[in-house]
């Protein structure tokens, strides 16, 4: 057995998981065979281009983002919002948003919806609502239970908390809470070290967290496993290591 230790930061960690998402057996059945919805958010437009193997302008595939009070600017004009990539069979349908998708979705499709808050030990997600009829997640979540669609929840360990999932939900959604309410989840939930582990085989650890200097939020992860699947590991992380900041 090998160990060694690499350190990302949220661009980059966003990066592998959405490589692993794109890798996952359950997305490549779909892209194959049925339909994946990518709902908007920004590990999800790192997905997006993972999944169209193009780039994209990530800014116009971003909703309910959380910023500073002075957030850091690309200097670029504002895009214009992308719409909702549904893929039917792997081709884009423009007629379908991750809303209208979910009644045409049927059991092994794929939705894909990422999150603000992973307790990991529950493996239980939580998504933020800001809306009175309860934004994507409240809106389509019947329908994805009911039709035993796959949920893929793609969150980076930096959304991690320490305290159940439900009893945040519990409490935040109180009447006499202000701010958003949270929506607990459970699904196929891939940090980064399920990414690790679907593309290479390792096993991952996180050991460490944060950083200064653009390092903010940063995990340090340890690697272990066979050598050959260590290397593995570092040589597709050098792949991924300088993963621009995204900004606004």
């Amino acid at each position: 057995m090998v160990k060694r230790q690499v350190v990302l930061t949220v661009s980059e960690s966003k990066r592998l998981i959405a490589k692993a998402v794109a890798a996952m057996d359950v997305v490549k059945r779909a892209l194959r065979d049925g339909i994946i919805v990518v709902a908007k958010g920004s590990t999800n437009s790192y997905i997006v281009e993972e999944l169209l193997s193009k780039k994209i302008d990530k800014r116009a595939y971003l909703t309910g983002v959380v910023t500073p009070d002075e957030p850091l600017t690309s200097g670029l004009p504002k895009p214009k919002p992308m719409r909702d990539v549904v893929l039917v069979r792997g081709v884009v349908d423009e007629s379908l948003d991750r809303f209208t998708a979910v009644e045409k979705m049927g059991r092994g499709d794929v939705y894909i919806k990422g999150g603000n808050a992973l307790n990991y030990r529950e493996k239980a997600a939580g998504i933020l609502i800001g809306s009175e009829d309860g934004g994507t997640i409240g809106r389509t979540v019947g329908y994805i239970v009911g039709k035993k669609i796959h949920l893929v929840l793609p969150v980076g360990l930096e959304k991690l908390v320490y305290e159940s999932i439900w009893e945040l939900a519990r409490r935040m959604n109180s009447p006499d809470s202000e701010g958003p309410s949270l929506m607990p989840v459970t699904g196929l939930i891939v940090t980064e070290i399920e990414a690790l582990k679907i593309l290479t085989g390792v096993d991952a650890t996180l050991v460490a967290s944060g950083g200064i200097a653009g390092a903010e939020g940063a995990v340090r992860l340890l690697i272990e496993g066979p050598e050959e699947h260590v290397e593995k590991a570092m040589t597709l992380l050098q792949t991924i290591k300088g993963e621009p900041l995204l900004t606004l």
